[in-house]
């Protein structure tokens, strides 16, 4: 992976999209959402994280994306969940406080960014992201070549749990169990105030356990959902 900024083409779309939400982070330093809001179903939390900005805070460097894309995943009572058979080493994260980041290492090579629930083992899988600020430390993260910085390149930054854990330089060694509620945090999930999508509910994607489940929630319409549109 190349080291240093990648200087993205001054496109319309480009600054559109990364001048205003940029400017109002750095000036409000909008606070993180609060435990309360995860101490819930997860599906309840699903839903209500469409629209929020995951944001990596680094000194004066901002990487910002809204949440277009999640699946609710419900602890002990839910095959396809890491933590059906109980708390381990690996998703003890789940059991412990809301609001924690739960990072897990998947076909050994890509991270996948999840959110505590309840405490009770549940959580919430972050797919996909609209990115909004940073991008171009997102392209350097990703390894990729600015180009034109119209929709169908930037899908290549954040469609997918993979790709946006990559965009935002998530590891498990660097995130798991870090407090996004803390204004302390590098990671957080902030609300700016946009006003709440209309939400669609699909089948999750990529499981094979209680692959029928509607848990799913997709921005309808969003152009950087992974998969399937919604």
């Amino acid at each position: 992976m190349r080291s240093g900024v990648i200087r993205m083409k001054d496109t319309a779309r480009a600054a559109k999209l990364q001048k205003p939400i940029a400017r109002l982070i750095s000036m409000t330093k909008a606070a993180p959402l609060p435990p309360k809001f995860y101490a819930r179903d997860p599906r309840q939390v699903a839903s209500a994280l469409l629209g929020k900005l995951l944001v990596r805070r680094e000194g004066k460097q901002v990487r910002a994306g809204r949440i277009v894309e999640v699946e609710a995943y419900l602890g002990l009572d839910d095959p396809a969940a890491h933590a059906y058979r109980g708390m381990t080493a690996r998703n003890a994260v789940l059991f412990g406080p809301p609001g924690h980041a739960y990072v897990y290492f998947i076909y050994g090579f890509h991270y996948c960014l999840n959110v505590s629930c309840e405490g009770q083992g549940g959580g919430v899988l972050i797919r996909a992201l609209e990115p909004v600020a940073g991008l171009d430390l997102m392209y350097a993260a990703r390894d990729m070549e600015p180009k034109d910085g119209r929709a169908a390149e930037l899908r290549l930054l954040t469609s997918g749990p993979g790709r946006l854990a990559e965009a935002f330089s998530i590891t498990r060694d660097r995130d798991n169990n870090k407090n996004v509620t803390s204004r302390r945090s590098d990671l957080q999930i902030v609300d700016d105030g946009q006003p709440a999508p209309k939400v669609a509910i699909t089948v999750r994607i990529g499981v094979t356990k209680a692959a029928d489940q509607p848990l799913r929630y997709v921005v309808a319409g969003n152009a950087f959902v992974s998969g399937k549109k919604s």
